[in-house]
């Protein structure tokens, strides 16, 4: 199989920390890809040109994090998706949560880094700043639902701090969430983490 990636994408490292911690890396080649100017190969395996994209041994592509992540949590024996009952459905949960938390950070990021400062919207940058903040304080008061054994909840999650570390620290610190890093403190430290450090 082969991933195609950037190495700052979120999106993109919580399928590859998925893969490293089930180790199924070994059976995936990943290519570097910069998304601001797609390869004929990337928009092959995904024509909205966005990463992650995994490319079949049979020659099909799925694309979307999600996605990617079940097919690929499916390859063993030893599920980070609990296959059925509330577990499962507690796990997505998590998984759309920490996405959706990753998701108004890019947005934040794009629109500080993309545009000239005349051209951006301070209404809207503050939106998604409190989105962020909001969701960082709801996971603050549930974080011991996440449980102690690795699922794909932890990965996603991780991914998403991670992101907020490297790109929006501030708003880490003005969401007051000792917990969270506290815990992140810890995961941050797992050898898929240090593997796919963002830079």
């Amino acid at each position: 199989m082969t991933l195609f990636y950037s190495p700052t994408s979120p999106y993109a490292r919580k399928v590859r920390l998925l893969a490293l911690e089930k180790g199924l890396d070994a059976r995936i080649t990943t290519v570097t890809v910069d998304v601001s100017k797609p390869t004929v190969e990337l928009l092959a395996s995904n024509p909205l040109g966005k990463v992650p994209a995994l490319l079949l041994e049979n020659g099909e592509a799925l694309f979307d994090s999600p996605v990617i992540c079940r097919y690929l949590d499916r390859l063993d024996d030893v599920p980070l998706i609990p296959a059925s009952g509330w577990q499962q459905w507690e796990v997505l949960r998590w998984e759309a949560l920490a996405d959706g938390l990753t998701d108004a950070a890019y947005n934040l990021v794009m629109e500080q880094r993309s545009r000239p400062e005349q051209e951006r919207s301070p209404p809207t940058m503050q939106r998604w700043s409190a989105e962020i903040i909001r969701t960082l304080q709801y996971i603050e008061t549930r974080l011991e639902t996440l449980g102690d054994a690795l699922t794909l909840a932890h990965i996603a999650l991780g991914a998403a701090v991670g992101y907020l570390e490297f790109r929006l620290p501030q708003l880490l610190q003005e969401a007051r969430c000792p917990h969270i890093i506290a815990w992140y403190a810890v995961f941050r430290q797992r050898p898929a983490m240090l593997a796919t450090q963002p830079g």
